[in-house]
């Protein structure tokens, strides 16, 4: 019967350890003749001398390890953020092109029933004509098309926020941005700080840090020194067994050579150490990479706000220039082709709003992943993750 309790030295490598044990033997001749060995308590170290140390290791990649699935985490609900972005401006677009396509329905029903009576007066050619009766047909088919794509972009925004299909969802869109500027170097700086990207290349290099520390030690000679002091005692008995135990102490010192092992440990070495280069050449073009990306990202939010004024100015100029060519082709003053040309460009520039806004709630969630940090409150973002580990140990079974 054996009872240990070990603790790890982290900056050695060694380990401090508590024991106790009971043994009993029976010796079976003509009697059974029983005896107990024990010992009470036993106190030693064991400290390798020239090994690799892995507690130092693990002590320096485990902290990383943790804080990189921490930041997955709050890396993993911004991709949720994104996504819903995404398709909330689906249902957006999808209510806009339904809207377009009613008003154009509407509108060329008229136009064609206007023309219909301008073509029996003679003022306008029936080429002319066909082309009104075209645009309604196309109308109609895309009003159609319209429904449809609405009906498919609503139902997956409800499927994903887990919406009933019985819940009515119509969006609205919204009219103002905050505005907002975001700083380069504070945007760099909160990235290399919150990114799992950048905490897992920090892991990696440490990692191959450690692979060559682990050749190194595993292609020289290891010792190892044992100490071991405690109490001891034998008898017939158990009871007399822990009676006036008498002290015993052990030292030793081991030591393993590699004689000849075929250059196999200067070999995993050597390779340890092309892997570290290997890995930092790595993770140098992938902190270029990153700093670039999130570079590019700020610089295209921040001109977005500026886009998304301008679509938004458009729209009102290619709504109002469809209006007043409207009014004109009713009193005959422009032609059928002119009018289509301003109501493509209506249903356009209504279309290109949606999308300035579309990139700009984009680009902005886009930067909360790759920083982990929100600009409009400026906090970063984080989680309680001591709240969350509860919550699962408590809903476990």
């Amino acid at each position: 019967l054996n009872f240990n309790i070990k603790q790890n030295i982290t900056f050695s490598g060694g380990q401090l350890f508590v024991r106790s044990n009971l043994q009993r033997l029976d010796v079976l001749k003509d009697s059974v003749i029983t005896s107990y060995l024990t010992n009470p308590i036993s106190i030693g170290l064991l400290q390798p001398i020239f090994s690799y140390n892995s507690f130092k290791w693990q002590r320096k990649i485990e902290p990383l390890k943790y804080k990189e699935a921490k930041k997955e985490y709050i890396n993993a609900q911004e991709t949720i953020n994104i996504r819903a972005v995404s398709r909330f401006f689906d249902l957006v677009l999808a209510q806009i092109n339904l809207s377009i396509a009613d008003i154009n329905y509407s509108n060329n029903d008229t136009l064609y029933n206007i023309a219909k009576g301008r073509y029996n007066l003679g003022k306008i050619a029936q080429n002319d004509l066909y082309q009104l009766e075209l645009n309604l047909l196309n109308s109609k088919s895309a009003l159609n098309q319209a429904k449809l794509d609405l009906q498919i972009r609503e139902f997956g925004l409800k499927s994903y926020l887990g919406l009933n299909e019985k819940t009515s969802i119509h969006l609205i869109v919204p009219k103002e941005i905050p505005g907002l500027k975001i700083d380069i170097p504070k945007a760099l700086s909160e990235a290399k700080k919150n990114n799992p990207d950048i905490v897992r290349m920090s892991r990696q290099l440490i990692e191959a840090d450690s692979d060559v520390a682990r050749a190194k030690a595993e292609n020289r000679f290891n010792a190892n020194i044992v100490a071991n002091y405690g109490l001891t005692q034998s008898a017939t008995t158990l009871h007399d067994a822990y009676k006036d135990p008498r002290n015993s102490s052990q030292l030793s010192f081991g030591i393993q050579i590699p004689i000849i092992d075929w250059g196999e440990g200067k070999g995993k070495y050597k390779m340890a150490q092309s892997n570290m280069e290997v890995v930092k050449t790595s993770i140098a073009k992938q902190t270029i990479d990153f700093e670039q990306t999130v570079f590019l990202e700020v610089m295209q939010f921040n001109m977005q706000d500026e886009q998304v004024m301008i679509q938004a100015k458009a729209d009102t100029v290619a709504q109002s220039s469809y209006n007043v060519s409207k009014n004109r082709f009713y009193i005959g003053k422009i032609s059928v082709t002119d009018l289509n040309i301003t109501i493509k460009e209506k249903d356009s520039a209504k279309r290109n709003y949606i999308f300035a806004l579309r990139r700009y709630w984009s680009y902005y969630y886009n930067i909360r992943q790759l920083t982990l940090y929100d600009f409009q409150n400026n906090f970063e973002l984080t989680e309680n993750f001591d709240q969350l580990i509860d919550q699962k140990v408590y809903s476990e079974p």
